[in-house]
């Protein structure tokens, strides 16, 4: 039988570190768009090697700028991949079975984040279901700047196998973006009109965060670096907090100052 055609659509800065195993894992696509931010790295070198119609375009935004990749594409049907994402081969069939007969105009698959180089089964980060694959006609991304989701208009299907997540090279790059993440979504959280934190939030969120993932969800059974990741997730939540609290401190002291 048959499958539907369909374009695998990528966003990447600078990813010549992982994007050739993501490729190599979607090879099978009918087409590959990879849009561009800027990439001073190899990136693109690799992406015309697996025949990859590149689209440069400013940066937009997480949620802006997948929903400019999925417009270029070719195919109704499209899957959305980070460039640190690789499918297993369980899913890679799973998702060709699907094209052959598909049962909705979405697809959901989990997520499987490797952290210090264990694949983490429990806490935060699995299944982590992401809808990845989807009839461009019937869903989009929402417009968040950092944690963008897909929108669908009926209920996804559920795909076998995981999509993994190469996160981060070392702890010191995996710190740099959590950083970049919390001003993203602290920035965000303020133009939806949030109030500064209390102290009560500031001290309770990162501990909540830290029974609910370690003890309710069984992160300790990922060991160390379950441990390691859940206690920086805290932090990125803490830190997201103080950078509110932090912008209208200094708006208060700075409106003061000029009185």
């Amino acid at each position: 039988m048959m499958r539907q055609a369909f374009s695998a659509v990528y966003i990447t800065l600078n990813a010549e570190r992982v994007l050739e195993e993501s490729l190599k894992s979607i090879a099978f696509a009918d087409e590959i768009i990879v849009v561009d931010s800027g990439s001073t790295d190899k990136t693109l070198e690799i992406a015309q090697q697996y025949n990859a119609k590149i689209i440069r375009k400013e940066w937009q935004g997480f949620g802006a700028q997948k929903e400019f990749a999925v417009q270029k594409a070719a195919n109704n049907w499209v899957l959305c991949l980070d460039a640190d994402e690789v499918l297993t081969p369980e899913l890679a069939q799973s998702i060709r079975k699907f094209l052959e007969n598909p049962s909705a105009s979405s697809a959901k698959m989990a997520r499987a984040n490797v952290f210090l180089g264990k694949v983490l089964r429990f806490g935060e980060g699995y299944p982590d279901w992401n809808i990845r694959l989807f009839q461009r006609q019937q869903a989009h991304w929402s417009d968040d700047v950092v944690h963008e989701k897909v929108f669908v208009q009926t209920r996804p299907a559920t795909l076998k196998g995981d999509l993994m997540h190469y996160s981060s090279e070392t702890l010191f790059s995996y710190l740099q973006k959590q950083n970049r993440y919390s001003t993203l979504l602290a920035k965000a959280a303020i133009e939806n009109g949030a109030k500064p934190p209390t102290l009560f939030k500031l001290l309770a969120s990162p501990w909540v965060r830290f029974v609910k993932f370690y003890f309710i969800r069984q992160g300790f059974r990922d060991g160390i670096p379950g441990l390691i990741h859940i206690c920086i997730g805290c932090f990125a939540s803490l830190l997201k907090h103080a950078k509110i609290w932090e912008e209208f401190h200094l708006k208060i002291k700075f409106s003061t100052v000029n009185a």
